[in-house]
């Protein structure tokens, strides 16, 4: 039969070894928890069993952190997170006096009532708590032990003249800091340690103290929960706190849990006051040195057994009275007014169907006020949670990424990574309850790093205000000629012996900027031999990375994620740049060569992946002779040649030539000679930079937004931006130079010398309104002549118009065929016209242009005459007319623009009259006469709306006179 549970309350003032003795006992038997009442002291006493037992058998759990291994043993929890349930063999409750805590003392207390170990169960704290665990735990036993160290009241004190290894006591923040400032003016520096931090930086904290790299402490009263450190003297600054409710004086047993900090274990120990707070009254001094105080009567209480069966009968057993003289209902507790807040709301009681979603109601009230904003800013936040909760079974992971993403910095000073620190502990909390979120694991995780990374900003904010430290540690390192190891974390910043002294970009150190004059040397000096082997672990690293890592930006720098880490410069050909990378000297030549081949590895393949087509070009032994010079002068305007500055060469290629040209995707356009693979967003960036290092330009300029046809013309930018873009500037703006192609062929089909308009695919092609297109058509070498007219009404649908219109409808299709026939990227063996230079096609083209303008003239004459019989129609049928006709209303004007070309001589050369090949020629090749050979049936016709030209006179003074007179009278 099982032995009954052993219940014993161990007793006693401060420095007893309490905590040592529960530890003791619970390693004694196979299985243990221990409530503690401090996250902090939670940490202290887990790391402890820890190096005693190792980490797999001891877990850690409190509200914002969870470590439990596969076979725990040991659990080390706050007293409100700790499991009552798992059957441990052995029970420990530490600061039991709690229960009498206005706040948390429910809690406590009902450890006090209902946990128990099944062979044994300690209760640790002060010896006021004899009346109450005797009348509650009949069965408990009682052991006394008593200080190890006197303790001794000194009085009030300076704080100039505090002796070292002390303790100054503070109950605000802003108490504190003041304090900790005034002791680094006057002592040096302090440690701080306060109940907001993190056990890390808490942690760190301490370890200044007890390393002995600063003298002092300023605390707030968290030193009085059981934190173990060398303290020879505590004082305080005042002598009441703020509570949360209200500020009160402290009692003589409160002030007892701190001043019992100094003296540790045998080394006596010395209480007093310090700056504007009164001297501490004589019987409480003297109880605190005695250890006399009045036994606790009251312990605050709260019902366990909570009904869910609705949200009121969940609050009224919470709100029950307790039926036992001992036990005091206490004030509401945060959690509590939560509930009752978030009852009261609509969107809140419409969710809740059953006991189910009251208990998670519940659950979620229970996440404490980290932030300590507002009520009602809390309230929002658990509303919004248990909504998340309700409708999807858990936190969603993009918003609880953007709430940790917000807290994830670790700029600012003391007080904005405080609130960080303190919001993130809320999102811990809710990666630590399970099936909150959908991937816990992660989640504990990246909160426990954000923590972390706020925690160590903190510690170094702390240090960097209230200590002098990092000089004086560096220097002792250096001194005593002890290897340094420098730590970078995922953010590049560098930590020498736990001190930050800058940061690591790429393979250039970046010195903490904040250091003094007299700092600065020595940080160089430590961070230098500390980072040795980190440079060689990071070319490795770098060497092996694959290019996606890797990138090379607008002014030719070349990145390593968000490192430059080196820079591209000219090299002997255009596509063939050289590299130079970032690294400092002290890193070592070898690291630098080893950075340097991997820049180069890595453009060299960029180059040959996105220039693909030219480079193979490069290499075609096929090409010969003009085919292959042409092919170097692309290869040396990396795959774009304006046709005005190769018209004599393009001319010279025979057609096997440029077929041979056409299989490596070059296309002859009429304004440009280019790749269209090479107009891709990818190689003109790239292209840019190599044109720019090629032509050593100080600053590059910048590649266009992809996947614009038009864009405005650089002012004052280098000559060929442009061409290199893929653009040719016209106007105000440049057009994208395969679109500028497909817009010349829509003008090829369109008389440039008697002039035209621009048709919807003019105006879609570029883009453009007209006004912009008349601008582009001007810096293309054509006149744009401005006119208004009257806008015409949509004709009858009569058959006779049907008739009269069918002609019309031959110039779209003459246009479409015109546009396709020279169309080079949908058929490469396309006839030479398609060939024409710019210069060549509006003065070579006109003979047939015009022919085919003049061609449609009866129709255009015989236009009025299809009006003539509906304008007799209407006068036959106008015998009775309307006695008041109706004023016509006046005619929507139109704004249209006539185009001819225009040529302009350029650098003061005529521009050239070459035919275009195979356009305008008789059966020998002779240039057809104007107006002498009949129009084709079988032609497209081109019929224009302008009125007929009026014949000019001729000048009887003219000597040619009667010979002009005679051809017309031929004609």
């Amino acid at each position: 039969m099982r032995q009954p549970s052993r219940i014993t309350a161990v007793l006693g003032p401060t420095n007893t070894g309490k905590t040592h003795y529960a530890i003791e006992r619970m390693l004694a038997h196979r299985t243990g928890v221990i409530g503690l009442p401090l996250r902090l002291l939670a940490r202290e006493v887990y790391d402890r069993i820890v190096a005693l037992r190792g980490p797999s058998v001891v877990a850690l759990v409190t509200g914002e952190e969870r470590i439990v291994p596969q076979r725990t043993q040991y659990w080390v929890c706050t007293a409100e997170a700790m499991p009552t349930d798992i059957g441990a063999d052995f029970l420990a409750i530490d600061e039991i006096q709690l229960c009498a805590d206005p706040e948390r003392g429910h809690v406590f207390t009902d450890r006090l009532l209902n946990a128990r170990g099944l062979h044994e169960t300690l209760f640790l704290g002060a010896d006021t708590m004899r009346g109450a665990i005797a009348a509650l735990v009949p069965k408990a036993q009682f052991m006394r032990r008593e200080r190890f160290s006197e303790l001794t009241y000194t009085g009030s004190k300076k704080i100039s003249r505090m002796p070292p290894r002390s303790a100054i006591v503070g109950f605000s923040v802003d108490n504190v800091y003041a304090i900790a400032e005034l002791i680094r003016r006057q002592k040096g520096g302090c440690a701080v340690v306060m109940g907001a931090l993190s056990p890390r930086t808490r942690n760190a904290q301490v370890a200044l103290y007890q390393n002995g790299d600063v003298d002092f402490l300023v605390a707030t009263d968290a030193i009085g929960m059981g934190l173990n450190l060398d303290i020879r003297h505590i004082a305080f600054s005042g002598l009441s706190k703020f509570d949360g409710r209200r500020m009160r004086a402290l009692a003589p047993n409160e002030l007892a849990q701190i001043a019992g900090r100094a003296g540790r274990h045998t080394t006596p120990g010395t209480f007093g006051v310090t700056g504007e707070a009164p001297p501490i009254d004589e019987g409480a001094a003297e109880a605190i040195m005695n250890h006399r105080f009045a036994p606790i009567r009251k312990l605050y209480w709260r019902n366990e057994r909570l009904e869910f069966g609705s949200v009121d009968r969940l609050i009224v057993s919470l709100e029950a009275k307790a039926e036992d003289e001992w036990l005091s209902r206490g004030r509401d507790a945060d959690d509590l007014q939560a509930l009752k807040t978030l009852a009261a709301l609509g969107p809140v009681q419409d969710r809740l169907q059953g006991a189910p979603d009251v208990r998670r109601l519940w659950d979620v009230c229970r996440i404490p006020d980290f932030r300590g904003i507002s009520a009602g800013e809390h309230a929002g936040l658990l509303e919004r949670i248990f909504g998340f909760l309700q409708d999807a079974g858990q936190v969603p992971d993009d918003w609880l990424a953007r709430q940790i993403k917000r807290i994830d910095r670790t700029d600012g000073d003391i007080d904005t990574l405080s609130k960080r620190l303190a919001y993130i502990r809320t999102w811990t909390y809710v990666a630590q309850r399970a099936g909150w979120v959908a991937d816990e694991s992660h989640w504990r995780e990246q909160t426990r790093a954000v923590e972390d990374r706020l925690s160590d900003a903190l510690h170094g904010a702390l240090t960097q205000r209230f200590v002098d430290r990092r000089t004086s540690v560096l220097l002792r390192r250096l001194k005593q000629k002890e290897s340094l190891v420098a730590e970078v974390n995922d953010k590049g910043e560098v930590t020498v012996e736990d001190q930050f002294v800058g940061r690591l970009e790429g393979f250039r150190f970046r010195q903490d900027a904040s250091a003094s004059p007299d700092e600065a040397k020595t940080l160089r000096q430590a961070s230098i031999a500390a980072l040795a082997p980190e440079f060689h672990l990071r070319a490795d690293r770098f060497y092996n990375a694959p290019d996606t890592e890797l990138d090379f930006t607008e002014q030719g720098g070349l990145m390593w994620g968000e490192h430059a880490v080196g820079k591209l410069v000219a090299g002997a050909e255009p596509l063939k740049p050289r590299v130079e990378a970032f690294v400092d000297d002290e890193a070592g030549a070898e690291v630098a060569e080893k950075v340097a081949r991997r820049l180069q590895h890595f453009i060299d393949r960029k180059i040959a992946t996105l220039y693909e087509p030219l480079i193979a070009m490069q290499r075609d032994e096929a090409l010969a002779g003009l085919a292959r010079g042409f092919a170097f002068r692309m290869v040396e305007s990396m795959g774009i040649l304006p046709r005005d500055r190769v018209a004599a060469e393009v001319k010279q290629l025979d057609q096997e030539a440029r077929g041979l040209l056409r299989k490596h995707g070059i296309r002859f356009g009429q304004f440009t000679v280019f790749m269209p693979l090479l107009l891709k967003p990818a190689p003109t960036r790239l292209r840019l930079v190599l044109w720019s290092l090629a032509e050593g330009f100080d600053e590059f300029p910048e590649s266009p937004p992809p996947g614009l046809v038009t864009i405005p013309v650089a002012e004052g930018g280098p000559a060929d931006y442009h061409t290199m873009s893929g653009y040719r500037a016209a106007g105000a703006r440049a057009i994208r130079i395969d679109m500028l192609e497909r817009l010349a062929d829509l003008l090829r089909a369109k008389d440039s010398r008697g002039g035209f308009e621009a048709t919807p695919d003019m105006l879609s092609i570029t883009g453009m309104t007209l006004e912009q297109f008349a601008d582009l058509m001007q810096g293309l070498g054509y006149r744009a002549e401005r006119g208004e007219r009257p806008k015409a009404k949509p004709a009858p649908e009569t058959p006779a118009a049907e008739g009269e219109a069918a002609p019309e409808t031959g110039v779209p299709e003459a246009a479409t065929d015109a546009a396709t026939a020279p169309d080079e990227t949908a058929e490469p063996s396309a006839a030479p016209e398609t060939e024409t230079p710019q210069e060549e096609t509006p003065e070579d083209t006109e003979a047939p242009q015009t022919a085919a303008a003049d061609a449609p003239a009866a129709p255009q004459e015989s236009a009025p005459d299809t009006s003539a019989p509906e304008a007799s129609d209407d006068e036959a049928s106008g015998d009775e007319a309307p006695p008041e006709p109706e004023p016509e209303p006046e005619p929507e004007i139109e704004v249209f623009f006539t185009f001819s070309w225009a040529p302009r001589r350029k650098g003061g050369r005529p521009p050239r009259r070459d035919k275009p090949e195979g356009k305008g020629r008789g059966p020998k090749g002779k240039p057809g006469a104007k107006g002498k050979r009949p129009p084709r049936e079988d032609k497209p016709k081109s019929f224009e709306a302008r009125p007929p030209r009026k014949e000019k006179p001729i000048d009887p003074d003219n000597p040619f006179a009667a010979a002009l007179m005679g051809l017309k009278d031929k004609s």
